[in-house]
Formats: structure tokens, sequence, C-alpha cells
């Protein structure tokens, strides 16, 4: 597949169409707020997710909005194909590292109240 150059005409109306959901967007959460005495909850939050999508309906359009697409729809393909630990290995591995961390806290404990002792015997604190 060949690579496309973007004219500048469609690079401009890519930022025409970027800016037109930034304003969608922040247009939407401006009337959540505007009409927070006058509507109820509910529907302010209809008319904020109505103006998200639509925001994300115009991004889509854009060179951007697909290669994002693709991106997530890449990384959904990615995510099934990972083999999750079952529920017995998830806890024996939980377990494997409270384990060394208990063991490694008890030598570094050991560790340092052997060099503490040390350094008090030199200092003549001890």
């Amino acid at each position: 597949m060949e690579p496309q150059i973007e004219s500048p005409s469609s690079s401009r109306y890519d930022s025409l169409l970027l800016l037109a959901s930034v304003v969608l967007l922040v247009g939407g959460m401006f009337a959540f707020y505007w009409f927070n005495g006058t509507l109820n909850a509910a529907l302010r939050m209809l008319m904020l997710i109505a103006a998200l999508g639509a925001a994300v309906a115009v991004a889509y359009q854009t060179q951007l909005g697909r290669e994002l697409w693709g991106y997530v729809i890449g990384a959904r393909s990615e995510l099934r194909k990972v083999v999750w630990p079952s529920r017995q290995e998830a806890l024996q591995s939980t377990l494997m590292i409270a384990v060394v961390v208990l063991v490694m806290s008890l030598l570094l404990w050991g560790l340092d109240s052997f060099l503490l002792f040390g350094v008090k015997s030199l200092t003549g604190r001890g």
C-alpha cells in the first residue's frame, strides 16, 4: 500500500474538523453546566453524551481519527490473544511474591542490624 500524501487543503479540512469536534465537546460541557438549575441531571447528561458522540463522529472523519480508530481495533485484537492466568495460578504467584518480599525484608533487616552494631562498636557508642 502506497503512503498517501496529504494535500494542504485536506490538512486544513482535517484541522477544521478537529476544531469543530473540540467546539462540540466544549459546547456540550458548557450546556451541561449552563442548564444546571433549569433541566434535570438525566437530560443534561443526555445532552453531554450527545455532544460527545457528535464530537467523536466529526473527529473520526479526519485522517488522524481513522488512524486512531485503527489503532484501537488492533489493540483489541491483540488483547484477545493474551492468555490470562487462572485463579489458582494468580493466587500461587501472589503468595510466592509475598514470601520473597518477607524473606528479603528479614535479610535486609538483619544486614542493617549487623551494620548498625558494627558502626556503634567502631564509634564507641555501643
